[in-house]
């Protein structure tokens, strides 16, 4: 990629991260977010149809971190769960304060459904077989669902009592897969 795309890039994407901190999403313009990044409209929507597409695909860039800080190799079997659910756990602390900005507000759901749909992708590439089982797929939601809902009710708790008992929860769970 040409340096001055990427500097440019990193200028919207830093800008917008700037403002999204300070601001909901649909309380922000493409003017000001231009006037911080230092760049005129066009060049703007020479990357991105509008403000909301920015912010697609940084939700999706961070989706995809949190995805990829989760060693699948230890989740050799589907009653593996109580570590996988520790890993996604410690992946998704490890990225918490860009989670906290752009999730903030209206959007904070769109989290749990985002990693919901990109966990069970990656549990059905490794196991076809769950793809079309309804039971798995409930039991799937309910983990990951639980998991962040119960993280965002409890950001008080320390991080360790919060992997613990996460974890123990998806170690009970595993009489019923």
């Amino acid at each position: 990629m040409d340096i001055r795309i990427e500097k440019t890039e990193r200028a919207i994407k830093n800008a917008f991260i700037e403002l999204r901190a300070k601001k909901p999403l649909e309380k922000m313009t493409v003017t000001e977010l231009c006037r911080l990044a230092c760049i005129n409209k066009s060049t703007f929507y020479a990357h991105y149809e509008d403000i909301y597409a920015l912010s697609d695909a940084l939700e999706e860039a961070l989706v995809q971190a949190v995805l990829s800080g989760i060693s699948w190799d230890e989740m050799d079997t589907p009653e593996n769960m109580d570590v996988f659910t520790k890993a996604l756990c410690m992946a998704f602390l490890s990225n918490i304060s860009l989670i906290r900005i752009l999730f903030s507000g209206k959007e904070q759901g769109r989290l749990g459904n985002r990693l919901e749909e990109g966990i069970k992708e990656q549990i059905y590439q490794k196991y076809p077989k769950y793809r079309d089982d309804a039971e798995k797929s409930i039991l799937f939601s309910y983990l990951i669902q639980g998991a962040y809902h119960a993280y965002l009710n409890n950001q008080d708790a320390d991080t360790q009592t919060l992997v613990r008992v996460l974890a123990e929860v998806a170690g009970a769970i595993k009489t019923l897969y």
